[in-house]
């Protein structure tokens, strides 16, 4: 339930931060993805088999700076920024993912 929450949560920031310019919120939003992506990686990926999220996250972030939604007439800028604030909760799971790794190996 709180997985769905997060998701539905980093879905609608990314909507907004894509619509509305980000000077408007004082960069609040790119904070929220930040720590929406943080917290889901923290509470629902597997540290020590994560291969699937980790592979989304490369190919959406490739996807997101090779602008290829940009070339959507009308929408597509929209849609591209949509994309760069998935990708930003995403690249942040990844980092959590790096960290309960690297505890992990030092708990041994």
């Amino acid at each position: 339930m709180v997985s769905r929450a997060i998701v539905g949560l980093t879905l609608l920031a990314a909507i907004v931060m894509a619509v509305v310019p980000d000077p408007a919120m004082g960069g609040m939003l790119s904070i929220l993805l930040v720590v929406l992506g943080l917290v889901y990686a923290a509470l629902e990926v597997d540290a020590e088999n994560a291969t699937d999220v980790l592979v989304v996250a490369v190919a959406a972030g490739a996807a997101a700076g090779g602008d290829v939604l940009s070339l959507i007439p009308a929408v597509g800028m929209y849609l591209d920024g949509i994309l760069d604030g998935v990708v930003v909760a995403l690249y942040s799971g990844v980092a959590t993912v790096v960290a309960l790794r690297l505890v992990n190996r030092i708990k041994g």
